[in-house]
């Protein structure tokens, strides 16, 4: 499967039901959603709160995804900060049909150049298929190193970057380190800015809500046929008012996508207490679609 022809990669969210338990009913109907828009699987990355689900759930959830045989490409989160562990997870993954890997950065050890080097190199070592590795500092305390990028850049598993600092220039310099790699953005309202910068495409919160939406809107982006910069910068933002994915799992439970918005602790979805801007952001991406959709 080619996986650049993907150019939107939804971070799917994991839905619970009213016993804080993973809705696997909710998350079929989400996978279904997000291939009719011809949109990559991101499973247990960030967005999936993956950090505070136990093993054998992340097991479960990797195998339900599978099991529905989805026409989209399948990648996985892969992230922690004690090695072994990480390790034991990527070689548990390497027995299932998955396409890919979302591998980010080492949680709150803040390792520097050498360090990241060795921990991405021995996991990528580890893998047989294509790895995206995850630039998230707000998340992990650390950037990912550009100097161990370039390290990388030439291991035959290495793919693609998510740049999520939030900045054009940092983009810029992933861009460079990667030798021709794919450099994809990982913040919504940035879109914009990083097509015009060379970016591959976006990995999406947004689209958990609006698969068909997000689709089209980067595919204007990357065709710089983009022009309503100001509406889709204030509803990506909406999704981003407390913690992600809260916003967007609130936003899902009030448009009847999953059942709860609850959330997997210590994330609450009681931190979001005002949810008007949500809803003005679904009706005016609802509005926007309608007009620009073919």
């Amino acid at each position: 499967m080619n996986l650049n022809q993907y150019k939107l990669w939804t971070a799917v969210i994991t839905p619970m039901n009213d016993q804080h338990q993973v809705d696997y009913e909710a998350l079929t109907a989400i996978i279904k959603d997000q291939c009719e828009a011809n949109n990559g699987l991101l499973v247990l990355g960030s967005t999936g709160e993956a950090l505070n689900i136990t093993l054998d759930e992340k097991k479960k959830i990797v195998e339900h995804v599978i099991n529905l045989k989805p026409s989209s490409p399948i990648m996985v989160g892969v992230g922690g900060h004690q090695l072994q562990e990480t390790m034991d997870w990527v070689k548990y993954l390497e027995t299932q049909q998955i396409h890919a890997y979302l591998m980010v950065t080492p949680l709150y050890a803040k390792p520097g150049p050498v360090g990241q080097y060795q921990w991405f190199k021995a996991l990528m070592d580890a893998s047989s298929k294509p790895v995206m590795l995850y630039n998230v500092p707000g998340r992990t305390a650390v950037a990912l190193s550009t100097e161990a990028v370039a390290q990388l850049s030439t291991h035959k598993n290495f793919w693609a970057i998510k740049e999520a600092s939030g900045s054009v220039e940092k983009f810029k310099d992933y861009l460079k380190a990667a030798n021709g790699k794919a450099v994809y953005c990982g913040d919504d309202a940035l879109m914009p800015e990083f097509a015009l910068a060379g970016s591959s495409g976006l990995v999406s919160v947004a689209s958990n809500s609006w698969p068909a939406e997000t689709n089209l809107y980067v595919e204007k982006c990357l065709n710089k046929t983009f022009d309503d910069k100001a509406l889709w910068t204030e509803a990506s933002n909406s999704l981003f008012l407390v913690s992600n994915p809260v916003p967007v799992k609130r936003l899902m439970y009030e448009t009847g996508k999953i059942k709860t918005p609850f959330m997997f602790a210590p994330l609450s979805h009681e931190d979001l207490k005002d949810i008007t801007k949500l809803q003005i952001a679904n009706e005016q991406v609802k509005a926007w679609y309608k007009r620009n959709a073919k």
